[in-house]
């Protein structure tokens, strides 16, 4: 019997300790030591690599050596496609569709794709299989969870690409702790970035999260891959966005746009005409914003609702937007440009169920909360574009020009920026003003209203 050794181990950094500690003294956490048993026998290498020095003006460039899916919103995120030898990391809530995306693009991929799962049997994923695809190719399925049979199998077929689902699941025999445990988690993922590096493989691994919203495993898990997707979005919405957090080989600003169906998920070519809703009718307390989510620049609908308290205690509720953010908005209202709303509840909703951080749709949301409590709707022609500082003063945002090419190309007439803005994109159909604080604001968009 080969003997044991007990350690503890944080969860979070993986650092070891000889007894257990209420707080890690590497990472400065609390309560995230646990209980672990090692084996005391040396650690066999299950890959094996002879590390060859090569000029940097030998090496081969990968440039020309991604491989590409006919997913382009996946291509885009990952940055034009998979790099050969790397190793992928998708995080997101359960039931979000991290294993739909990765099997719809495994069944369809041009090359041959090894599904390894160890959360399905091969039956669930041959019926979610023909659920999301007409005619599934180039994919094999094995539902396994121990690290040695998966790289036997792999040895066998030889895949051009591997998916892992999930890393929570592994388990090697080098050690005898559970799976998901912080010991087994980081040891598996180390065999296979060495897998990766070693023969050119890919390998894309799926990653659950904590409650907290974290990768479950130790932080060092997301340094040791090379690129770190999270895919996220409301389960009652049928809207996605993937999101690279970490990209070695590529731009972390970009993002792709899904839509969640029976069939799986759909790419949303044009999200701006899915994000605002269209209405023969302007209503009052509503405005149209242009945002900017990585690279891609998106229009939005702000919807507000001002009413009286009626419970004494004015609330502030919004969906989608800073609520700090909201309560800031509506104190440079009253303060620095004479609106009384501090007495009334204040409801802000933005369509489509998504989240948005770009402080552009600032002017927006004031926008909408002035239309709802003077009960006069904007016109339909007209979006917003600017931060509100706190002297009530427009500022201006990042690329701007991007914004008012995307407004210009889905027909609106006229968009309010800062004055302070630098344009260098010409526009034919739409009008640009440009001005200077909140009182110019709802002078310039009530005037024809009154």
């Amino acid at each position: 019997m080969i003997p044991t050794q007990k350690i503890y181990s944080c969860k979070i950094c993986g650092a070891k300790y000889p007894k257990w500690l209420g707080q890690c003294i590497k990472c400065g956490s609390w309560n995230s030591i646990e209980e672990e048993f090692v084996k005391k026998n040396p650690k066999k290498d299950l890959i094996k690599s002879d590390g060859v020095v090569k000029k940097i003006s030998e090496i081969e460039s990968l440039e020309n050596k991604r491989i590409r899916f006919n997913d382009n919103e996946f291509n885009r995120v990952l940055g034009s496609g998979l790099v050969r030898g790397s190793v992928v990391l998708i995080s997101g809530e359960p039931g979000i569709g991290k294993s739909t995306i990765l099997l719809q693009n495994s069944i369809n991929s041009p090359e041959s794709v090894l599904y390894v799962s160890g959360e399905e049997s091969a039956e669930q994923l041959k019926l979610r299989a023909e659920r999301i695809s007409e005619n599934p190719k180039n994919c094999y399925v094995l539902t396994e969870t121990n690290l040695e049979i998966i790289l036997k199998n792999i040895n066998k077929i030889k895949p051009s690409i591997v998916v892992l689902d999930s890393i929570q699941t592994v388990q090697t025999d080098l050690f005898d702790n559970s799976p998901g445990s912080t010991t087994q988690i980081k040891e598996c993922a180390s065999i296979l970035i060495k897998l990766a590096k070693s023969t050119g493989l890919p390998v894309l691994i799926v990653g659950h999260i904590t409650k907290d919203g974290n990768i479950a495993g130790p932080k060092i898990l997301e340094h040791m891959v090379d690129t770190v997707l999270h895919f996220e979005g409301e389960k009652q919405h049928q809207f996605r966005i993937l999101r690279s957090k970490k990209n070695r080989f590529g731009s972390t600003n970009e993002i792709g746009i899904y839509q969640m169906n029976e069939k799986g998920l759909h790419i949303v070519a044009n999200p701006s005409e899915l994000f605002v809703s269209k209405k023969e009718n302007s209503e009052s307390g509503s405005a149209i914003a242009v945002t900017l989510d990585g690279d891609r620049s998106i229009m939005i609908e702000v919807q507000a609702l001002v009413s009286s308290a009626v419970y004494g205690t004015p609330q502030r509720i919004s969906n989608g937007f800073n609520s700090k953010r909201l309560n800031m908005l509506l104190a440079i209202l009253e303060k620095k440009a004479g609106f009384k709303i501090g007495v009334k509840d204040v409801f802000i909703n933005i369509t489509g169920g998504i989240k948005i951080e770009d402080t552009a749709i600032d002017l927006a949301v004031v926008a909408a909360i002035l239309s709802s409590n003077i009960n006069i709707a904007i016109n339909n022609d007209t979006c917003f574009c600017a931060e509100v500082d706190l002297s009530g003063e427009l500022r201006s945002v990042s690329n701007i020009d991007k914004r008012i090419s995307e407004a210009e190309r889905l027909g609106y007439k006229k968009i309010i920026i800062s004055n302070n803005s630098k344009i260098g994109y010409v526009t034919e159909s739409l009008q640009t003003h440009r001005l200077k604080n909140l009182s110019q604001v709802a002078k310039e968009v009530f005037r024809e209203k009154d």
